[in-house]
C-alpha cells in the first residue's frame, strides 16, 4: 500500500470542508489535483471515501471510520518530525556522559555549567565511575562522551588529549612529610601506603613507578580515590593520586606534595566511539571542551 502524507492530508481537509473547491483552496491545490489525490487514495484502499453531489461532499461510512485514525496519523507525523527538528536545533534532548571521579569532581561541573547555559533544554546524565568503567560505558553505548586518562588500549574509541596531569603524593597534615613541598619516590617508600585496588590503571601506574625504587608497604587498598582520602585523613598511610584530586583532598585537610624526580604524568582527555557520529548535543560538548582546553 502506498498512501502518501500528501494524500492523507488531502483526505482530512476534504472531510473537514463542505466542498472540493473549499478544500482545494485551503491546500493551495487545483480541484483536479485534489480530486486526483483522493481517487489515488480510494484506489489504494479499495473503495469510496466520499459521496459526491453537485452541492457538497460527504464521508461514506468507511470514510467516517478512517477520519479519526487519519487525523491521529497526521499528528504523529508532525510530532515525530518536530521532535527531530528540536533535537537538531537542541531545543530538547538528552546527553549521557561518563567521567572518572577525579575529573567529575573537579573539571566537569564547570564544563557542564557552561554547556547548560548554552543548551538549557538538554537533559544531562552523568556516570561518575572509575576510569576503566568510564571507557566500558562509552564502548557499550551507555554514554556518548567520556572523560578519562588516556586508555592503554584504544580499540573502538577515539581519544582527544586535553591536558597532562602530574600525579602528587597526598599525606595527612600531621604526617612527617607534610612540611615538605616536594618529595621523591625514596622518601615515599619510607612510609606506609594506602593504594587503589589491583586492576585499576592508577594502581598499575603507581606500582610501575614505585617498583623501580623499592617495595611499598601497603596498609589498605580501595576502589575509590575519595575513600583513599578518608584513610589518609585517619593516618593509615600516604597515597599517590592524580593532581585532579587535590581540591577534594584539601577539603579533607590533607596536604599534596609534588614528586620532583621521575614524575608520574598522564594525559587526560575525551573519548568517544570510533567511526560513529556523535549526536548534535554530544558534538556541541565535544567541540566546546576542545576549544576550552586546546
Amino acid at each position: 500500500m502506498n498512501i502518501s502524507h500528501k494524500n492523507l492530508r488531502a483526505f482530512v481537509q476534504v472531510a473537514k470542508s463542505t466542498t472540493f473547491a473549499d478544500a482545494a483552496g485551503r491546500l493551495h491545490l487545483t480541484q483536479p489535483a485534489l480530486s486526483s489525490a483522493i481517487k489515488k487514495m480510494e484506489s489504494e484502499l479499495g473503495g469510496k471515501l466520499f459521496s459526491r453531489s453537485t452541492r457538497r461532499v460527504e464521508l461514506t461510512p468507511e470514510g467516517q471510520s478512517l477520519l479519526p485514525n487519519a487525523i491521529r496519523l497526521l499528528q504523529d507525523w508532525e510530532d515525530t518530525f518536530n521532535d527531530i527538528q528540536n533535537l537538531f536545533s537542541m531545543e530538547q534532548g538528552k546527553l549521557h556522559i561518563a567521567a572518572m571521579p577525579s575529573f567529575a569532581e573537579s573539571k566537569l561541573p564547570n564544563l557542564l555549567k557552561a554547556y547548560n547555559t548554552r543548551h538549557p533544554n538538554i537533559r544531562l546524565r552523568i556516570f561518575d565511575v572509575v576510569m576503566e568503567r568510564a571507557v566500558e560505558t562509552v564502548l557499550d553505548g551507555g554514554a556518548e562522551v567520556g572523560f578519562t586518562f588516556e586508555p592503554q588500549r584504544k580499540e573502538g574509541i577515539d581519544f582527544l588529549p586535553l591536558f597532562d596531569d602530574a600525579f602528587v603524593v597526598i599525606v595527612n597534615s600531621e604526617h612527617p612529610l607534610a612540611n615538605k613541598k616536594n618529595v621523591n619516590w625514596h622518601n615515599c617508600l619510607q612510609h606506609p601506603f594506602v593504594i587503589m585496588n589491583r586492576g585499576s590503571a592508577v594502581r598499575q601506574w603507581t606500582d610501575e613507578h614505585l617498583g623501580q625504587y623499592g617495595e611499598p608497604r601497603i596498609v589498605a587498598e580501595t576502589g575509590q580515590l575519595g575513600t583513599l582520602g578518608q584513610l589518609i585523613q585517619q593516618g593509615l598511610g600516604i597515597a599517590v593520586m592524580p593532581s585532579l584530586s587535590v581540591p577534594n583532598m584539601k577539603k579533607l585537610g590533607l596536604v599534596s606534595l609534588t614528586i620532583n624526580e621521575d614524575p608520574l604524568i598522564k594525559s587526560v582527555g575525551m573519548i568517544k566511539l570510533a567511526h560513529k557520529e556523535l549526536s548534535v548535543a554530544a558534538q556541541s560538548l565535544w567541540d566546546y571542551t576542545k576549544r576550552k582546553y586546546r
